[in-house]
């Protein structure tokens, strides 16, 4: 039915549900969603009877998707218990189902997790799914909550059934308390909060089963998963033997304001190591140096040639541009100019300080990206970063539309948003990128991507991508995530874009 990097939002997924209800032969979906499960325990965890699980069901279908788990693993001779504290007259229909073939087995049913632990070798997390949302529910608090925090403490591998409790589906966030799951298993079809906010810190390895469902006239997706093979997609085309330094486009960076140098420095070098042809750098700091000793490919320039360039492809503006009235007036030319922007840091904040900005922004005909962290979204927005935390999908589509832009939120599973509203979750990437310097490295990833020849939006899907992974390269070989820093980023970003466009050149000959 859909491609498993789809994304798809609460309400999608109750609209699919009930389109299934419609087909000629409605499928069982909590029994298929049950089995699905425990297959997954089986086969994953141990794959030997006799095991003890820990079932944790709750009072909606959730609950009942619990039920059917457990009754798979007593069937296939393991040791289940169950706990339920709902009121069993207001479980809703099929649950109520459930749970009556779990008791027609011989299954028994507690209503308080065991004191004494008896070893278990799994929990099975079904407490409450993707019930949870802001508008509508309570956090977790109580008995549910005294559950969830007793199974985070045990030193056993917890599967969360569709979401692991006390996450919301659409956004990520905890609500009151969240299981911390070891596997997710969820149904149907990916969700957002899967993968950003605090998803990827709760839900372990996530797991796709689509239960084979076949409605008619689904929901068109706008969100999808940005993966290895979506990046892949968006490589620059293998170097001709017949090329030269313009053959690879020309980035400017503009910034380095004094006290700030560095910052434009690493975004020119990000931009260099990545493949830009050229990249010049226009210093705003009084004592600029004349070059860049570290880098002398770098070409250093005053800000106000950047703006005479030929053939420039590219501009990124505001790695450590600071807010002075000189920031203010370059910011200013930059927004009139007919080029590519990437825009980033202190450029954002100008932005967000100043309306005749934001309003050249939006009317910019030329393509524009902006890369905000959270408190940057917060004051494009004027709205704080909890809220901007608290519903990550929308604030990064609000920016978007607002301004006529690209965008990526950046964070744990950073959000990449085009002006038509199509959103992309980042699934690279790990705590060592928290330091600083690495936002400046991403807008020259995207510059030099740019000046390739890549369109603004495949190369702030590959940029983002990329520079998630590269420092997971990193961490694979022991360099993080702490101590971490953002120059060694750009050179495992080289390396890795080397080796995925060797590896597709490889593929093609062989065809």
């Amino acid at each position: 039915m859909m491609t498993s990097d789809r994304i798809w939002l609460t309400a999608e997924i109750r609209e699919i549900e009930h389109l299934a209800t419609l087909l000629p032969e409605p499928p069982r979906l909590m029994e298929k969603a049950g089995l699905a499960a425990a297959q997954i325990v089986r086969d994953r965890l141990h794959k030997k009877p006799g095991q003890h699980a820990l079932v944790l069901a709750g009072p909606g279908n959730n609950g009942g998707d619990a039920f059917v788990v457990a009754r798979y693993l007593k069937e296939w001779g393991n040791v289940v218990t169950v706990v339920f504290n709902g009121d069993r007259n207001r479980v809703p229909p099929d649950a109520k189902q459930a749970m009556q073939a779990w008791i027609d087995t011989g299954g028994e049913i507690l209503t308080e997790v065991p004191d004494s632990d008896p070893n278990w070798d799994v929990v099975i997390d079904g407490l409450f799914g993707i019930g949870l949302d802001r508008t509508r529910s309570r956090p977790i608090e109580g008995k549910y909550r005294e559950w969830v925090d007793t199974v985070n403490r045990m030193n056993v591998p917890i599967v969360s059934l569709d979401i692991p409790s006390g996450l919301g589906s659409d956004d990520g966030c905890i609500y009151g308390t969240a299981i911390r799951a070891s596997i997710t298993v969820t149904f149907i079809g990916l969700k957002p909060g899967l993968f950003t906010n605090f998803g990827p810190e709760c839900c372990g390895t996530v797991m796709l089963r689509d239960l084979n469902i076949q409605p008619i006239s689904p929901p068109d997706p706008h969100i999808w998963l940005l993966n290895h093979n979506l990046a892949q997609s968006f490589l620059p085309p293998p170097r001709t033997i017949n090329s030269h330094k313009g053959s690879y486009g020309n980035v400017a960076i503009l910034g380095g304001s004094t006290g700030m140098i560095g910052a434009a420095l690493l975004a020119g070098r990000a931009a260099l190591h990545l493949g830009a042809g050229r990249v010049y750098l226009g210093l705003l700091a009084e004592n600029a140096p004349p070059v860049d000793l570290s880098q002398p490919e770098l070409m250093l320039r005053y800000p106000s040639e950047l703006f005479v360039l030929e053939h420039l492809n590219c501009l990124v503006i505001g790695p450590g541009l600071g807010q002075s009235k000189e920031a203010l007036s370059w910011l200013e030319q930059a927004l009139k100019s007919e080029q590519v922007l990437v825009i980033d840091a202190d450029a954002l904040n100008l932005i967000a300080q100043h309306q005749q900005l934001a309003r050249k922004l939006s009317q910019r005909s030329a393509f524009s990206i902006l890369t905000p962290h959270p408190a940057e979204a917060a004051r494009l927005l004027n709205t704080d970063t909890a809220t901007v935390q608290n519903d990550r999908m929308h604030a990064a589509e609000q920016i978007s539309r607002h301004f006529n832009c690209y965008t990526v939120l950046k964070g744990a599973g950073s959000i990449c948003c085009f002006p038509d509203g199509k959103r992309y979750l980042n699934t690279s990437g790990n705590p060592g990128l928290s330091t600083a310097g690495t936002g400046d490295v991403l807008a020259g990833f995207i510059g030099a991507l740019i000046a390739q020849g890549l369109n603004p939006d495949q190369a702030l899907l590959l940029a983002v991508y990329l520079h998630g992974a590269a420092a997971d390269h990193l961490l694979q070989q022991n360099y993080g995530p702490l101590g971490m820093v953002a120059s060694e980023v750009i050179g495992s970003a080289r390396l890795l874009l080397n080796q995925w466009t060797s590896q597709n050149k490889s593929a093609r000959a062989k065809k």
